[in-house]
């Protein structure tokens, strides 16, 4: 289940290992039990045993009662499938002669697989109803007064119940209550991808139509998920065939993901103390990591109530320093950490999120964020403390032009195009050119969080920040040290860096393809 030893992963917000009994479960449905669970043999019975085992495990742990829960690739199809559900139910509504108008109520801070549903369908339906954002406050959570007005004569209202980047959770007794006291007839969508395992859920006692997860959140395997339907509530299929999972879905079942998933589900139906961290231990730990980065990082600033979100995530900015060199800093310390939303983070844009709830433009550019996940424990949280620290004398070092730190814990991090080496061949390429030196192009505080730590850091490794190359480095590189390989994370930086020395009439360089990020894997 665990990532590489050197590694510390703090991500979990993003994605988590695979739980050992989940990946047993998916071997056995692999193997022994590979059979498909719409066959009539004996084989396929017992995959439908599996699959029938496993829903109505989902069905106990999630309290749906009669509710019903389809098995899909994730939360995404269950959001596509929910919101359009409810705007076909809306056009039936309208072909039948009824005036539907009212507008699509949205969460300003939800994920956006939400809204980029809702205006696919919106306009492929010919609805075209409006759609509204329903604000937040500063904690992140929905304004109940915008909600109050605007629900009457809503269509369909979207929110989530916990928040992905920040962890905020949200006021779903209160939103149910300003909705029932409504009268409103709106179909009302809950993204429980960030609860499953973290808060209780009940959710045939409320007044929730959709609620779309996701495995891969809670260590199961990634495509795999399920979707909630209310009793009654309208439902259309997004995938039309075969008539599997009683014609909601079709498709041949993702069987190893859904025993996996059951696997996972045994968990939190046995109580999950033997396998995850309780709430209360989660909130000691995400207090500790808050502590580090307090002694580290003079300035810190948490964008997120520690009251009201889940223990399981922190996200902060710093004065000063922006997401990118953050994230650049902690991941050549091994440390895996975001800046926002997976599905958004390689666009440098501001968090919306953030924006949403009115922080100021400093700390919404600079945020990045740290999620442990439930199975972590001391020590994990002791190393992740002790490489905070050194990332943070590090940057002050790099930022106020200090000496350049040259030692701290042992950290272990992991170390095509024309010109381009895999790790696999560098071996090779030294017996070939001995006298070859490595040219790290990474910024000064990448390079100094991973001192002798990649496993070619010795006296031949050089650190040219690929601004520095770009603007100053003298042009007999290559003929002052001989055969050169640029390298940095990803491999990006590099194959530019290795194309501008060839601009400049070098012919022996070379560069990493993938970066230190693939290295490890070799």
């Amino acid at each position: 289940m665990h990532a590489p030893a050197h590694e510390i992963y703090l991500d979990c917000n993003a994605t988590t290992p695979v739980l050992p009994a989940a990946r047993d479960a998916a071997v056995r449905a692999l193997s022994g039990q590979f059979g498909n669970p719409s066959s009539s043999h004996s084989t396929g019975l017992r995959a439908k045993a599996v699959l029938d085992r496993v829903r109505a495990q989902a069905a106990r742990v999630l309290g749906t009662e009669n509710g019903q829960l389809v098995f899909g690739s994730g939360a995404t199809e269950g959001i596509q499938t929910a919101v359009l559900s409810a705007l076909c139910a809306a056009r039936a509504r309208r072909d039948a002669g009824e005036a539907v108008n009212g507008p699509i109520l949205l969460g300003a801070t939800e994920h956006k697989a939400v809204p980029q549903a809702v205006a696919h369908w919106n306009q492929l339906l010919g609805l075209n109803l409006p759609v509204l954002t329903v604000p937040v406050n500063t904690h992140g959570l929905h304004e109940l007064a915008f909600l109050q007005q605007h629900l009457p004569g809503a269509t369909l209202l979207c929110t989530m119940a916990a928040n992905n980047e920040t962890g905020v959770v949200s006021d779903i007794a209160g939103i149910e209550a300003t909705l029932q006291a409504s009268g409103s007839r709106a179909l009302w969508l809950v993204d429980c991808v960030q609860a499953l395992g973290k808060l209780e859920l009940n959710l045939a006692a409320t007044r929730i139509d959709y609620a779309p997860f996701s495995g891969h959140k809670l260590y199961a395997p990634k495509g795999i998920g399920m979707l909630y339907v209310r009793e009654g509530s309208p439902y259309t299929a997004l995938m039309a065939g075969g008539g599997q999972e009683g014609g909601h879905r079709a498709g041949t079942e993702n069987m190893p993901g859904i025993a996996a998933l059951g696997a996972v589900l045994q968990v939190l139906e046995d109580g999950g103390d033997a396998v995850f961290r309780s709430h209360a231990q989660l909130a000691h730990y995400r207090a500790r990591l808050a502590d580090a980065l307090q002694a580290a990082l003079p300035g810190v600033v948490f964008n997120m109530p520690f009251e009201g979100s889940l223990p399981t995530t922190l996200n902060f900015s710093v004065p000063g320093i922006d997401s990118k060199t953050l994230l650049n800093v902690f991941d050549a310390a091994g440390m895996r950490i975001s800046a926002g939303s997976a599905c958004s983070a390689a666009k440098a844009e501001p968090s919306y999120v953030l924006q949403a709830m009115g922080l100021p433009a400093w700390q919404t550019e600079g945020a990045v964020r740290l999620s442990i996940g439930a199975t972590v424990d001391a020590a994990f949280i002791d190393e992740a403390c002790a490489r905070i620290a050194v990332c943070g004398q590090v940057l002050r070092a790099c930022c106020t032009g200090a000496a350049p730190v040259n030692g701290g814990p042992d950290l272990a991090i992991e170390c095509g195009s024309e010109g381009g080496l895999s790790a696999d061949a560098l071996g090779d390429f030294f017996q070939r050119h001995p006298d070859a030196r490595m040219v790290d192009v990474r910024d000064v505080a990448e390079h100094q969080a991973s001192h002798n730590l990649l496993p070619w850091t010795q006296a031949s490794t050089l650190n040219v920040p690929m601004e520095a190359l770009r603007h100053s480095m003298p042009a007999d590189l290559s003929q002052a040290f001989g055969p050169v390989v640029m390298f940095c994370r990803s491999g990006a930086r590099s194959r530019q860096a290795a194309a501008l020395l060839r601009a400049r009439g070098h012919t022996q360089v070379w560069h990493l393809e993938g970066g230190v990020a693939l290295a490890e894997m070799a």
